[in-house]
C-alpha cells in the first residue's frame, strides 16, 4: 500500500492512494503528452512548472502504461516507455509497469546496516547468478566466507538480457530477466537477514545506446557542446537532470534500503559539483541511525570528495594497476603508467592511497589531489573486478596470469591491508572461467559493438592483425556468456578448495584482528626493500603496529637491519607458507611470499594475542 509520509520521487508513476496513481514526466519539448494506460482511455496531462506534464490515473499497482509525445497538432504522437520507470513489462521497448514501492512487506524492519570499516565487497554481476534468486540462494556461502557486503553490478532495465548493465537506459527500472522489484527486496531482506550489507552500482554518467528516448521530448537534458566515448553528455546544470538522478539514488536507498551505492566512472560527469550536491542531499535525507555508504569510480582521483559529509571512499585503480604490473609484467595501455619504478609506486600507494595525485599520466594530463591525509578505510582495494577481468580481450583471470605464490601473498595483503578489500564473483576459489564483455543487442547494433570491441585491442601486441583479433569473443553470442558464469561447484576440488580455505582465513584474520583496529588506523609509511618487494606499517587504534611484508619477485629480498629484531615469528599473524617469518627474522624475506605481523606498542602488551 502507497505511504505518502515516505520518500517521493518528482518523476514516473506514483501510486497516491488505493486504485490512484500519479504520473509526472519531464518533456519540456512535447507539443502534448497522453498517458495510455492498458485497459484505459488515453488521458492528456497537464502541463506544469518548469517543463513537466502530469495527470492522475485511476489505476494502481501492476498497472501498464506508456507515454505518447505529441510534437504538434498534426503529429500521431510517439509510444515511449517513462524514464523513470520501476519496471518494464517485458524489455526496453515494453510497457512500463506501476510499482507501489510499499507493497513488499519487509522482514528486517530493524536492519540499520554496518559501519563502514567493517566492509568486506564480493562484487556479482546477477545475470551469471541466475538473477535475484540465483543471488539469494548464494547468499549463505558468502556470510560463511567472511563477506560482508555484496556489490551488484547494475541492475538497471537494458536491451536484452544478457549485458553488464552499463548500458542501461532505464535507471529506475529493475531488469526484468533478474526478477521483479519485490524479488529484489527479497533478496536484500535476506542479505540483511544475514548481517550481510547490499550495494549496487549505479550509472549516472552515460545512457546505452539503445532504446534512450529522452532527447526527443527533452533536449535539453544533453548537452550539444560536449561529446563522451558514449555519446552527448549529460547536462548536469539542470537541476531537472540532477533531481531526475538524486531521486535515483534516493529509491534506491529508500525503497529498496540498500546499504550504499558505487557511483560509475564520476569522471565523465562535467559538472563536479552534481556529486556534491548529491551526496550532501543523500546525508541530510536518509535518517541519521542509519548507515548508508557512498562510493566512487572516479579517474580525476579527486580526494576532496572523500570524507564523511560526502563520499566514504573511492575504488583504488591506482593499486589494482601497480599490482597487476608486478604480479603479471604486462605494460601496455593504461598499465604503462605504473610500470617506471612500480615497487616505489606500490610503496607509495600503501603509505598514502592514491599513486597519481597530480602527476602526469602516459596523455600528458595531470590526475588526482594529494592523498596522504585520508585514512586508509578511504580506499577500495581490489585484484580483480568487472572492468579490470572483463576490459580483457579474453577476459582471463589472474589465476591464469600471476605465479601463485605471488599471487597469495598479494591476496594476503588485500585482505589484512586497512584499505576496504573487494572481490570479483570467483576469486576466492581461483576460478579460470573467463569473465567476458557480453550483450544482447539487435543485430546492426551487435555488429558495431562487436568491430568496436575489436578495434580497441588492434593496438596490443597480441592483437595486431585482424586474424588474431578473430579470436575475441564475439559480445553479443550466447556462448560469451554463458562462458562466463563462475562453476561454484569447483569450489570444492584441487586446486581450488586450498584457494578457498586461504581466503576463509584470511578474512577470518580480517575480522577478529583487523577491523576492530581500524578506526583511527593510519599509515607510519611504506618502503621498497627490493625488486617487487615492500615493507608496510600502520598505525592502529590501539596503539599496536600492522607489518605487512611482501615479496612478489622470484628472488628472496634483505629485511633492513632495524626491522630484524622486531618482527619476531612468535608474533606474526599469518605467513603465505611455513617458515616464511622465522625467515624473515634471519633477515631474509622468501620469494612469492608475504607476512604479516601484529606488534604490541608500548603500554598494550596483550594487544596482539
Amino acid at each position: 500500500m502507497a505511504n505518502p509520509t515516505q520518500f517521493q520521487p518528482a518523476f514516473g508513476a506514483h501510486v497516491i492512494r488505493e486504485g490512484q496513481t500519479r504520473f509526472t514526466l519531464w518533456a519540456p519539448n512535447a507539443h502534448r503528452v497522453d498517458v495510455e494506460v492498458e485497459d484505459l482511455p488515453s488521458a492528456t496531462m497537464v502541463k506544469a512548472d518548469e517543463g513537466y506534464v502530469t495527470a492522475e490515473i485511476a489505476c494502481g499497482h501492476g498497472a501498464r502504461y506508456r507515454y505518447r509525445i505529441f510534437g504538434d497538432d498534426n503529429d500521431q504522437g510517439s509510444l515511449i516507455p517513462d524514464p523513470a520507470a520501476r519496471a518494464q513489462a517485458g524489455d526496453i521497448d515494453g510497457p512500463s509497469v506501476v510499482i507501489d514501492p510499499y507493497h513488499y512487506q519487509w522482514r528486517n524492519q530493524s536492519w540499520q546496516g554496518r559501519p563502514w570499516h567493517e566492509t568486506v565487497f564480493y562484487e556479482l554481476h546477477v545475470g551469471t547468478l541466475g538473477g535475484f534468486e540465483g543471488v539469494r540462494q548464494h547468499l549463505p556461502y558468502l556470510a560463511e566466507l567472511g563477506v560482508t557486503a555484496i556489490e551488484l553490478m547494475p541492475v538497471s532495465e537494458f536491451p536484452g538480457a544478457r549485458n553488464w548493465g552499463y548500458d542501461g537506459v532505464l535507471p529506475y527500472a529493475v531488469e526484468a530477466s533478474y526478477g521483479s522489484p519485490d524479488e529484489l527486496k527479497a533478496l536484500v531482506d535476506e542479505a540483511h537477514s544475514l548481517g550481510l550489507m547490499v550495494f549496487l552500482d549505479v550509472v549516472y554518467n552515460h545512457f546505452g545506446p539503445d532504446g534512450n528516448y529522452l532527447a526527443s521530448y527533452a533536449s535539453s537534458f544533453f548537452r550539444e557542446d560536449l561529446a563522451t566515448p558514449w555519446g552527448p553528455a549529460i547536462d548536469f546544470r539542470q537541476p531537472q537532470v540532477r533531481r531526475y538522478f538524486i531521486d535515483n539514488a534516493l529509491m534506491w536507498l529508500e525503497e529498496y534500503r540498500l546499504d550504499g551505492l558505487r557511483f560509475d566512472a564520476v569522471h565523465a560527469i562535467s559538472e563536479q559539483d552534481f556529486l556534491v550536491e548529491l551526496a550532501e542531499t543523500v546525508r541530510t535525507q536518509i535518517a541519521p541511525e542509519r548507515h548508508v555508504h557512498l562510493v566512487l569510480e572516479n579517474e580525476g582521483n579527486t580526494a576532496s570528495l572523500l570524507n564523511s559529509e560526502q563520499f566514504n571512499a573511492q575504488w583504488n585503480d591506482d593499486w589494482h594497476n601497480v599490482i597487476h604490473v608486478l604480479l603479471t609484467g604486462e605494460t601496455e595501455g593504461y598499465y604503462s603508467d605504473f610500470v617506471d619504478d612500480a615497487t616505489a609506486r606500490l610503496a607509495r600507494c600503501l603509505s598514502e592511497g592514491f599513486i597519481y595525485q597530480g602527476a602526469q599520466t602516459r596523455h600528458g594530463r595531470a590526475r588526482g589531489e594529494p592523498s596522504a591525509h585520508l585514512p586508509p578505510t578511504a580506499f577500495v582495494a581490489f585484484l580483480q573486478n568487472h572492468d579490470q577481468t572483463g576490459n580483457r580481450a579474453l577476459g582471463e583471470r589472474l589465476s591464469l596470469l600471476a605465479d601463485p605464490d605471488a599471487l597469495a601473498a598479494a591476496t594476503a595483503l588485500l585482505l589484512l591491508s586497512p584499505m576496504v578489500p573487494l572481490l570479483f564473483m570467483g576469486e576466492e576459489w581461483g576460478a579460470t572461467q573467463p569473465f567476458l564483455f557480453f550483450t544482447e543487442h539487435k543485430e546492426e547494433l551487435a555488429q558495431a559493438v562487436r568491430e568496436g570491441r575489436r578495434a580497441e585491442f588492434a593496438d596490443f601486441s597480441a592483437f595486431l592483425d585482424e586474424k588474431a583479433r578473430e579470436r575475441i569473443p564475439d559480445p553479443n553470442a550466447l556462448s560469451t556468456f554463458e562462458a562466463s558464469i563462475p562453476d561454484f561447484d569447483a569450489r570444492g576440488t584441487a586446486p581450488h578448495a586450498a584457494c578457498l580455505e586461504r581466503y576463509r582465513t584470511l578474512l577470518a584474520l580480517r575480522h577478529q584482528h583487523i577491523v576492530p583496529r581500524l578506526q583511527s588506523a593510519r599509515a607510519l609509511g611504506a618502503e621498497a626493500i627490493g625488486d617487487k618487494a615492500v615493507l608496510a606499517r600502520w598505525q592502529m587504534n590501539d596503539d599496536t603496529q600492522l607489518v605487512i611484508a611482501l615479496n612478489l619477485g622470484n628472488q628472496p629480498v634483505a629485511i633492513p637491519d632495524s626491522d630484524v629484531q622486531t618482527l619476531r615469528a612468535e608474533q606474526c599473524l599469518y605467513e603465505t607458507r611455513e617458515g616464511v617469518a622465522s625467515t624473515t627474522q634471519s633477515g631474509r624475506l622468501p620469494s612469492g611470499a608475504a607476512a604479516v605481523w601484529l606488534l604490541d606498542g608500548p603500554g598494550n602488551s596483550e594487544a596482539s594475542r
